[in-house]
């Protein structure tokens, strides 16, 4: 009983509300120790496939296109943005009942519908693989690709279920359990990795042989965990479920009016990394493997910066457009737009001139193509992280339909550069390029609009900006002359004795650029300097002033 209530004190009290600051720092943590989890998945996958068996870690791969795909245009960023705004509103007026009523209804509706899918991708994964995710895999890799994408299809489903309870948690500020569950999710994948890869055996009883196909049920598995502890973060949460869609919830039918809009918008980009995997199916072995692990180390900044930011931001930003504050909207939507330009573009720059020492994390000894990949998509990683706050912004207000339009139009824009790049001969590097342009854009127009409508950015938010891009090309000389001073060698062939090399490069680039904003005086980064300060020199105190100098005039 003791051990009981103990571990109902502990889950309370991670369960209490964070302020702002509190949860982008524990977001962007949990994040990072999901990103090193997915660092070291990848690096093991990598080392066991990439050189020995290409075309199965390819076939692997292009198995999660689809599933992924079916999550995020039912689920999961189309309900973050649509369901919490509404679900907030209903608490801030201490209406439970509704509230209740429509987090019970989305999560039924949600889980059915991805129930469907999920039977729909087991009977439709031939088709799907071979006409139209990966048409250029030989034959063994799509029959491989087609038995692992029909294990991966529950996926969606389990999302749905864990990604509804993670929102309800967000909306009232609870982010400890809600920022575990990625974290998870690699953990069980790292379990396939390593254990079911070499085999389930239960009471001598050979359940499953083995091989890359052992992966493909710890991303099951996974995904099991990342529910596990989803429900876990609803304790004292007290909310009330039953197996019911209320569907006179005018709340729910708020949620479905916004729903098809945002996911519409989440399935244009899923649609591009479809057809990414398509075209890069064309391109010889590796190279599906290649944009994909190089489209993954671009994302994990934008993760750690962006989406952490932007996550911890939202529902505050949903509580002042909510009353109708438009000057408190605007000046936390530029702190949030400031603070994401200000991480996200040095980190960018750095990355550009390191990107070799980083891909020897994830691939022992590194490689060319996913380097070359990944020096494309670092123009990706500043608008891409800014692109989550900015179309907050929009969602905040309820208004959907503005970033739909603007991204089908990147769709386009993306889709014909992908197109065009490939014909031309740049191989993945190409779709990356694609990704860059397409993210320029529609950052570009969502801001002009915004700006326009509302006024949001002033000129002082413009200054700061050609400050930090002056910091960040400084910090990015910096880690050029590094590079020279200390590259990489033959030997370098380990995380060990790459990890010093990029630490000492990209810590004296960052430390370089946090003095040049401090001589710049970009009033965001005098908070770390002040904590830099105090955490150095907390031991020192101040002299004593003389008693005989103190009492003259």
């Amino acid at each position: 009983m003791k051990r009981k209530l103990h571990f109902r004190s502990v889950v309370s009290l991670a369960n209490t509300k964070l302020s702002v600051r509190t949860a982008a720092i524990v977001i962007a943590s949990s994040t990072l120790v999901s990103a090193l989890l997915g660092i070291f998945r990848d690096r093991w996958l990598n080392t066991m496939y990439y050189d020995t068996y290409p075309a199965g870690l390819d076939a692997y791969t292009a198995a999660f296109t689809v599933p992924d795909f079916l999550f995020f245009i039912i689920t999961s960023g189309a309900l973050a943005v649509t369901f919490v705004p509404v679900f907030n509103q209903r608490l801030v007026n201490g209406n439970k009942k509704s509230a209740w009523e429509l987090s019970t209804s989305t999560l039924n509706f949600l889980a059915l519908l991805s129930f469907i899918a999920s039977i729909f991708i087991m009977i439709f994964a031939d088709p799907l693989v071979r006409y139209v995710v990966a048409p250029g895999l030989n034959e063994s890799a799509m029959s491989l690709a087609i038995n692992m994408m029909r294990v991966i299809a529950i996926n969606p489903f389990l999302f749905s279920i864990s990604t509804v309870l993670a929102s309800m948690q967000q909306a009232v500020g609870r982010f400890i359990f809600y920022s575990l569950a990625p974290a998870l999710y690699n953990v069980g994948i790292i379990t396939g990795i390593l254990v079911f890869t070499n085999g389930i055996n239960i009471f001598g009883v050979q359940l499953f042989e083995g091989g890359i196909m052992g992966v493909a049920i710890g991303v099951v598995f996974g995904a099991l965990l990342q529910l596990a502890t989803s429900i876990i973060g609803l304790v004292g949460l007290g909310f009330d479920y039953n197996f019911k869609i209320h569907w006179r919830n005018q709340g729910f039918r708020k949620v479905l009016k916004l729903l098809p809009s945002r996911s519409a918008d989440q399935g244009i980009d899923y649609v591009m990394s479809i057809i990414n995997t398509n075209l890069a199916s064309r391109m010889g072995e590796q190279s599906i493997r290649a944009f994909q692990q190089a489209s993954s180390l671009h994302s994990m900044p934008v993760n750690l910066i962006g989406v952490a930011i932007s996550t911890a931001f939202f529902p505050r930003l949903s509580e002042e457009a909510g009353r109708g504050d438009d000057v408190k909207f605007r000046g936390t939507y530029r702190a949030a737009l400031s603070t994401i330009i200000l991480i996200s573009m040095p980190i960018a720059i750095i990355a550009f001139f390191t990107r070799g020492y980083v891909v020897n994390f994830i691939k022992n000894g590194g490689d060319p193509k996913i380097a070359s990949v990944l020096g494309a998509f670092i123009i990706a990683i500043i608008t891409q992280s800014m692109y989550h706050i900015v179309a907050r912004g929009f969602y905040a207000k309820q208004n959907a339909k503005v970033p739909l339009i603007v991204s089908v139009a990147a769709f386009v824009v993306q889709i014909a550069a992908a197109v065009l790049l490939s014909m031309w001969g740049f191989g993945p590097e190409g779709l990356a390029y694609a990704t860059s342009i397409s993210a320029v854009f529609e950052v570009g127009v969502l801001i002009l609009v915004q700006n326009h409508e509302g006024k949001l950015l002033d000129r002082e938010f413009w200054r700061t900006t050609l400050k930090v891009i002056i910091a960040s090309s400084i910090a990015g000389v910096a880690s050029w002359v590094l590079t020279k001073l200390l590259p990489l060698r033959a030997t370098d062939n380990s995380f060990f004795s790459t990890f010093p090399k990029f630490f000492l490069i990209a810590g004296s680039s960052l430390i370089l650029y946090i003095v040049v904003c401090w001589l710049l005086k970009i009033q965001e980064v005098q908070p770390l300097i002040d904590k830099i300060t105090k955490v150095l020199f907390r031991n020192v105190k101040a002299a004593p002033k003389d008693k005989d100098n103190s009492s003259e005039d």
